[in-house]
């Protein structure tokens, strides 16, 4: 079964592997080790597999792009021209908006490239840019939503203490600012030497394939670190928004009379909402991680099993990058301001004039032009004040520490 002109009767027969995996010659689901200079991709066929992907992930994509841009520059457009609250929060999800902006205006390039048979034809630069691009937001995005998490958590820890030393620095709001800049400089310090550095097996004509890491081990690691990243701030998310959420529920459980309690346990659930959605779109993709990366390190792995986890990695990837369709519709639903500014925008866009079931100050003309009795319990809303920057804590209005209006 040997090829007569490769072995000849005096081939010593330490090198009868190597000269075997060099013809290539076996199926691919063979589980002979790949030669060193050889990378799975190239030993192994995995673009039938990749092209059986492309329309569906073309099509998904382009979806993503679409509804994700329309939403967030929706609601940029609300935190930066009617949402008029100055605190924290609002600048952390102004940043948000930003990395999924820019982490949609990567997914065009993703289309073409799936649209046109997974052929690149942009350059191996461009495609660095693009890829690195991706990642990158996608961690300033998670990266962001922790911080939202540790900014409402620790203002709930110092509600009602002195306003000095970190409680003063973090009510002020300017830590966001040294937050995000930070952030973004270290995020783009990071990137820097991925998109310098060659990958040691890119192919001409390729881009978003899977790659081998033999001859770059590093960015294999620093891959991991990332995936440790994302972990630390999931766990900082569920202690941040349980410990919240179960204050809420506390108090509206322990006053039943103040006129608000009703809706502290509605806050609190919808609490939970963010926590799920992170978790959907981002749990599995970083569950899988670890997978891929050891497997980009195995110099002996099957195709078989290469095909199952390129195919599996394509398929996680898809629900993080659904998250920048999902963060425009979290803001719409958790924040009463950001839903009553876009649809009294759209509203006079259309000539009419909406108001809001839940509209405090349009509710209260009414209630009182219609049941002026009614005014004598307005001495009660004193005793609800301090209870009301706890509403506050979910909501990403967020009010710091000051009553809606």
């Amino acid at each position: 079964m040997f090829h007569p002109t490769l072995l000849g009767p005096t081939s010593p027969p330490d090198y009868t592997s190597s000269i075997l995996l060099s013809n290539a010659t076996y199926p691919p689901s063979s589980f002979l080790p790949s030669a060193s200079s050889s990378s799975p991709n190239q030993t192994c066929n995995l673009e039938d597999n990749a092209l059986r992907l492309r329309l569906p992930l073309a099509t998904l994509y382009a979806l993503f792009f679409l509804l994700g841009l329309v939403g967030n520059l929706l609601a940029l457009w609300v935190f930066l021209f009617l949402h008029s609250r100055r605190n924290s929060v609002r600048v952390f999800l102004i940043n948000v908006a930003v990395a999924d902006l820019v982490l949609l205006a990567c997914l065009p390039f993703r289309v073409l490239y799936h649209a046109n048979g997974n052929h690149w034809i942009l350059g191996r630069l461009a495609c660095k840019v693009v890829g690195n691009l991706f990642y990158m937001n996608m961690y300033n995005s998670i990266t962001l939503l922790g911080f939202i998490s540790l900014d409402r958590y620790l203002k709930l820890k110092f509600r009602g203490g002195a306003d000095r030393g970190l409680a003063k620095w973090m009510r002020s709001g300017r830590w966001s600012w040294v937050a995000c800049g930070v952030l973004w400089g270290m995020s783009l310090l990071a990137v820097a030497p991925l998109i310098a550095t060659p990958e040691g097996n890119e192919e001409s004509g390729k881009c978003f394939q899977y790659k081998n890491r033999y001859e770059a081990k590093w960015k294999a690691y620093f891959n991991l670190s990332l995936v440790a990243l994302f972990w630390a701030v999931f766990c900082l998310l569920v202690v941040s928004y349980g410990k919240i959420a179960m204050h809420l529920l506390k108090v509206s459980r322990d006053k039943p009379d103040l006129p608000n309690a009703h809706r502290y346990g509605r806050t609190a659930r919808k609490s939970f909402f963010v926590l799920f959605l992170f978790t959907v779109c981002f749990g599995p993709y970083h569950a899988f991680r670890p997978v891929y990366v050891f497997s980009q390190l195995n110099e002996s792995p099957s195709c078989d099993y290469l095909r199952l986890v390129d195919q599996t990695n394509e398929v996680m990837l898809l629900f993080s990058a659904f998250n920048a369709v999902l963060d425009p519709v979290m803001y719409f639903l958790l924040s009463d301001s950001v839903r009553k500014a876009t649809i009294k925008a759209f509203g006079e866009s259309l000539g009419y004039r909406l108001h809001l079931i839940h509209d405090g100050a349009s509710s209260s003309l009414v209630t009182e032009i219609r049941q002026p009795t009614l005014s004598v319990i307005a001495p009660n809303t004193a005793f609800s004040s301090d209870h009301t920057h706890s509403m506050s804590l979910i909501n990403p209005d967020l009010h710091s520490g000051t009553p809606h209006s």
